[in-house]
């Protein structure tokens, strides 16, 4: 329910229509209401009683009445008559139990992580130095700078695409050879499958990319001119694209902010910190427990801090806990005795 604004213009408003008090005369509405709304004609009673019976303006369902001269006295009077005849979200809701989403926003409980500010500003510490291979290979680095807009927003696409179970190195070194063979829908569209492979066989699930990229820019030519959609829904409906690349790709290549990109070490790295109420299993579930609580103008930066971070400190296997600024504030961290080692197969 919106708050009442206060005009006289305003259609008075009737309660008893509003809110279904039937079977009510309006000299008996007043009484019935709420114990709040009695109380509030009790105070003003001695006043409405001294006041000329002359004209009657209707104020929110009750009558306020108010001298045709109105003198400064009178002027008071009525100013006070009509605030105290305002009615209040709250009395509205005590007599027709509606709730308030204002009132509810205000009085809901959220969740943080413990230090979550904290931790964040750890993470970009250590990330000061921008030396991770998502930052000089990530998919914001792999556009041709000269090329045309739309080119451009292609390439972003595609490095995703091709991203996915794959390092960055490689990813980096695949586009490359994209780029110098000609990397625009028109071109892929024209080259066979075969020299596609021989492009990309690099990259990991490179058989199934190969066919994803091929429908994906047919479908690029057909419905968006060559361009690729602005939108996290449009992203997702071609082939091999989900919810991370989407996320990511509004960012990168139209320098829009929908959602968190949630990559494997985004998601590994939230539950270690204990960035998520619950242990979530998949990476949209991480995405949708962070973008719960995290503030929407952190959504941008998580991502590329998060992916550097698990590829310098926090790996997968043996992280470098005793390196880590959140050693102590990290659940994981507090556990460890150093940095483990990998396993070795026997």
């Amino acid at each position: 329910m919106s708050r009442l604004t206060r005009s006289k213009a305003t259609a008075p408003l009737n309660l008893s229509e509003r809110f279904e008090f039937k079977g009510r005369s309006n000299s008996t509405s007043v009484e019935s209401q709420s114990n709040v709304q009695k109380r509030k004609v009790d105070e003003n009673s001695a006043t409405e009683e001294k006041k000329p019976k002359t004209e009657e303006i209707i104020k929110r369902g009750k009558n306020v009445k108010k001298d045709k001269n109105h003198s400064k006295s009178d002027e008071a009077a009525a100013s006070k008559a009509e605030e105290s005849c305002a009615t209040k979200v709250e009395d509205i809701e005590d007599c027709c139990k509606i709730s308030s989403p204002v009132k509810n926003a205000e009085e809901k409980v959220k969740w943080f992580p413990d230090n979550w500010e904290k931790v964040l500003s750890n993470i970009r510490e250590m990330r000061s130095s921008q030396d991770a291979p998502v930052d000089d290979m990530g998919c914001h680095k792999t556009m041709d700078p000269e090329a045309p807009p739309e080119v451009q927003r292609y390439h972003a696409l595609v490095s995703l695409m091709l991203s996915s179970q794959t390092k960055d190195q490689t990813t980096y070194a695949a586009m490359l050879k994209l780029r110098e063979h000609g990397l625009t829908v028109d071109n892929i569209l024209k080259t066979s499958d075969n020299d596609l492979r021989k492009l990309i066989n690099t990259v990991g699930f490179w058989k199934r990319k190969v066919e994803y990229i091929k429908k994906t820019s047919a479908i690029l030519k057909e419905r968006y001119d060559g361009d690729i959609p602005n939108t996290v829904e449009g992203l997702m409906e071609l082939p091999g694209v989900g919810p991370k690349m989407a996320h990511l790709c509004m960012t990168t290549a139209w320098n829009k902010i929908h959602g968190i990109g949630v990559d494997t070490h985004v998601h590994r790295i939230s539950n270690r910190l204990g960035w998520v109420q619950k242990p979530t299993k998949t990476p949209e579930a991480t995405r949708k427990a962070l973008e719960s609580w995290l503030p929407p103008k952190f959504w941008f930066e998580v991502n590329h801090l998060m992916v550097g971070f698990g590829q310098q400190i926090c790996r997968p296997i043996g992280p470098r806990c005793s390196d880590c600024l959140n050693k102590a504030l990290c659940p994981v961290g507090r556990t460890s005795s150093g940095s483990p080692k990998r396993k070795k197969k026997s």
